[in-house]
């Protein structure tokens, strides 16, 4: 078959994409973590059409380094602090290859036993290094279990859609005369207003309205705010269902008040999910679990490996008490999928959103085998290390404050002064490509979100951002002195709104760098 390639030709060509991927990884520093180039970039680069015969692998590689790199934003790079880590390594690259070269669809046990019990395996494992209650693992005495899924943005789906199937067969019981379509229509769902907008987005696509509900001063959602909109819910003739609990939030890492949201949603018989997406893999270290108490309440728990844990995407682990509640809300038996060995092992098609599946579990398994527990320990710490050596760095110039401390590897800061400093911070770096943070608003103040994301990232690393950061502050100093009225006497009279400036001890500092002094209601410069 012409373009078929023999074992030999793909032993080349695989020799040469792995060498390709260490070089890239080892040589990574030496890239812009942000590409130059401008939206449609690739379009007149590369034919318009599909070729028509063969090409040699040799030229495809070529152009992949020629047209395709110079368009990647280097998310591996210990200069991307954006967002939240996606995690690479190398054992998590091969789990890949070998997932891809067996060509696996194990949407049952019947379909590659193999597939399905090491997925069994791994989540039992995984569970147990997170110190998830027993109620949670396949080995356990209940009904519980493990299952990957794509995204954490799939498992909040996954439980709102099961979360609705079993109100609605409950409420259906306690009153045969509603039809389903009756109490779907009543259904409401909640959580916090500092959840990901995936959790948003399952409402939309669950058809219950998602009401999100106001934090505390930590960005915590607590007990009794969830505890009067389900009353006043109820009051107005509505069933609530659902509530997702987020461990560690989007914005600031903030963690809801399981111990206070779970006793609440048990006592009023709703489904509470957690969302532990980038925080959830902190709790392989004991000393960091204090925020996951309360968990035992919860229905559903989940977090992605493939953010913090060395594991590469897509590898999100779900685990719920009840597995049945999945299979009645997912359970489409086509006599084309039944087989003989049923009820025996979980025939995972009956836990998830799609029929197929990957062999995921074999790269969460070659990670947690060649680096163990303890490596994947030691892998959490240093980067809470080097999050809290940032916020020190942060702390010892006046120019800047923490806005957040350090949570996991996040850390929330700010120059000190009118947020327009901050926004112009972020925007020249942005620019000059070489560092990637991302911002945020906490109590109506600009911020940026400075995370610690590649599992290449040291210490060195760390300090380099920092002078960057440092230097494009000093900058925007420069170019607002540049911008003052010209003095009519040896003072600059300038006044600097300080709305986004509560911390009066700090902008004196910074003001003094600049010849200042701080006066009521205003800066005079």
């Amino acid at each position: 078959m012409a373009g078929e390639m023999s074992p030999d030709e793909f032993r080349e060509f695989g020799r040469a994409a792995v060498d390709f991927i260490a070089d890239y990884i080892e040589n990574i520093r030496e890239r812009p973590v942000l590409p130059a180039v401008e939206p449609g970039y690739l379009l007149p680069l590369l034919p318009t059409e599909c070729p028509q015969d063969p090409e040699p692998w040799q030229d495809v590689m070529k152009d992949l380094q020629k047209h395709i790199m110079p368009g990647v934003t280097h998310w591996q790079s210990p200069s991307f602090h954006a967002y939240f880590p996606t995690a690479n390594s190398f054992p998590g690259v091969v789990g890949e290859m070998l997932s891809a070269g067996l060509g696996v669809i194990g949407f049952s046990w019947i379909t590659s036993p193999a597939c399905t019990e090491l997925e069994v395996i791994v989540t039992d494992w995984l569970g147990k290094m997170l110190a998830l209650p027993e109620e949670f693992l396949h080995c356990g005495a209940g009904a519980g279990g493990g299952i990957i899924q794509g995204s954490a943005s799939e498992a909040t789906l996954v439980g709102m859609l099961a979360a609705r199937d079993r109100t609605v067969r409950k409420v259906r019981e306690e009153d045969p005369k509603l039809s389903d379509g009756e109490i779907r229509s009543k259904l409401v769902a909640y959580t916090s207003d500092q959840a990901n907008s995936s959790v948003w987005k399952s409402g939309l696509l669950g058809a219950i309205p998602m009401r999100q509900l106001p934090t505390d001063a930590e960005g915590a959602l607590r007990g009794d705010v969830l505890e009067a909109a389900i009353r006043s819910d109820r009051q107005k003739g509505l069933i609530p269902c659902f509530v997702v609990a987020t461990l560690g939030t989007t914005g600031t890492c903030a963690f809801d008040n399981l111990e206070e949201l779970g006793p609440v949603c048990n006592r009023e018989g709703l489904w509470l999910h957690i969302d532990a997406a980038y925080a959830g893999s902190a709790y392989v270290c004991p000393e960091l679990r204090q925020t996951m108490a309360g968990v035992e309440f919860a229905d559903s728990f989940d977090m992605n490996p493939h953010k913090w844990m060395l594991v590469n995407f897509d590898c999100s682990v779900m685990w719920v008490k009840n597995s049945a509640d999945l299979e009645n809300a997912f359970n489409v038996d086509a006599v084309y999928l039944k087989h003989d060995k049923q009820g025996v092992m979980p025939d995972y098609r009956h836990w998830q959103l799609p029929l197929g599946r990957r062999f995921r579990a074999l790269k969460l398994w070659l990670v947690l085998r060649t680096y163990g527990a303890r490596g994947i320990q030691a892998h959490i710490r240093k980067q809470v290390k080097l999050a809290q050596d940032f916020e020190q760095l942060v702390d010892q110039d006046p120019r800047f404050e923490v806005a957040v401390r350090a949570r996991c590897g996040l850390v929330c800061f700010r120059m000190v002064g009118p947020c327009a400093r901050t926004q112009e911070v972020l925007r020249r770096v942005t620019a000059r490509r070489s560092l990637y943070m991302c911002p945020a608003v906490v109590r109506g103040r600009a911020v940026l979100r400075f995370v610690v994301c590649s599992r290449l990232t040291e210490a060195e690393d760390v300090r380099r951002s920092w002078e960057e950061i440092v230097s494009q502050a000093e900058a925007v100093l420069q170019a607002e002195q540049a911008l003052a009225p010209a003095p009519a006497t040896a003072t600059v009279a300038a006044t600097v709104a300080v709305s986004c400036d509560p911390d009066r001890a700090k902008t004196n500092s910074v003001l003094h760098m600049l010849g200042a002094t701080a006066a009521d209601g205003q800066h005079t410069v």
